[in-house]
């Protein structure tokens, strides 16, 4: 398989995925959503491989779904069926988004994310679906549409997190830095920007020292546990819940403002009266 979102490489025991759009920074679209289902599929195909790490090119780790393919690709679609919304159909297409984000989960290599920068929205489940996660310590992970028009379709910070902080995050949208992100044991590990990738690079090698089956047993171990908590019924009704809130009146109005005035000022409005994103957050 060619990529052109991602780039891939293996070596030394370790496959290295990296989200290739640094120009949209790292937003989602279909492409980079079925690429990234490829090089986990090339990374468990190759017995030399025995763990991966994720991480972003250019500024950011992820800015969540590419916000200008989505809304417009959304409108269209309500436009064909004269305004109507199937939320069966949204839901089997974000089933499919969600198929791939897990993926990470469901891969018998364990796999490292690497955040810097911003991961926001939709790149938060590609972390969250991980297994462990590092990041920078001025990075910041958040899901602002919990705000309005979407809701964690992998519901993951559910389980990641206690119940106080996921429903703080879920009902605020409000960001965690790399600090605040350990301190919370969201992560494994926060430290500075220039450190973050020499830390990865050290964890991948311990890993690639342990056998592959032995990884694979440990991990399905744990993920085990977490599915017999209702990972999965979970997931179906974050699904139909994201298709349902971009599609109540207030989400509406939020993607014909993004359209209309540009998804810049949209966010700005959004995330105003929190001061954590805004101008701070490049949006795709």
């Amino acid at each position: 398989m060619t990529f052109e979102t991602i780039s891939y490489s293996a070596g030394d025991g370790i496959a290295r995925v990296v989200l290739n759009r640094p120009e949209r920074l790292n937003a989602i679209n279909l492409q980079l959503i079925e690429e990234l289902r490829g090089a986990v599929t090339a990374a468990n195909d190759d017995e030399a491989v025995r763990v991966i790490v994720l991480s972003g090119a250019g500024r950011s780790f992820c800015a969540g779904y590419d916000l200008d393919w989505g809304t417009k690709a959304e409108d269209a679609a309500q436009r064909a069926m004269s305004g109507q919304w199937d939320p069966v159909r949204d839901y089997l297409g974000m089933s499919r988004n969600v198929r791939a984000f897990m993926s990470l989960w469901e891969s018998p290599k364990p796999v490292i994310a690497q955040v810097h920068g911003w991961c926001v929205g939709g790149g938060t489940d590609l972390v969250l679906c991980s297994d462990l996660i590092y990041m920078a310590e001025d990075a910041q992970i958040g899901y602002p549409p919990a705000r309005v028009w979407g809701e964690p379709t992998t519901a993951m910070w559910v389980y990641r997190l206690g119940l106080e902080h996921a429903k703080r995050l879920m009902l605020t949208g409000e960001a965690l830095s790399g600090t605040e992100a350990e301190r919370l044991g969201l992560a494994s590990k926060a430290v500075p920007a220039d450190e973050l990738a020499g830390v990865v690079e050290a964890m991948a090698r311990k890993l690639a020292t342990i056998p592959s089956n032995q990884l694979a047993l440990s991990k399905l171990l744990v993920n085990q546990t977490y599915e017999n908590m209702g990972l999965r019924s979970s997931q179906l009704i974050g699904t139909l819940f994201d298709g349902a809130a971009r599609h109540t009146p207030e989400g509406i109005a939020w993607r014909d403002l993004a359209m209309k005035e540009g998804f810049r000022e949209a966010v700005r409005r959004r995330d105003a009266p929190f001061g954590d994103y805004g101008e701070r957050k490049p949006e795709t």
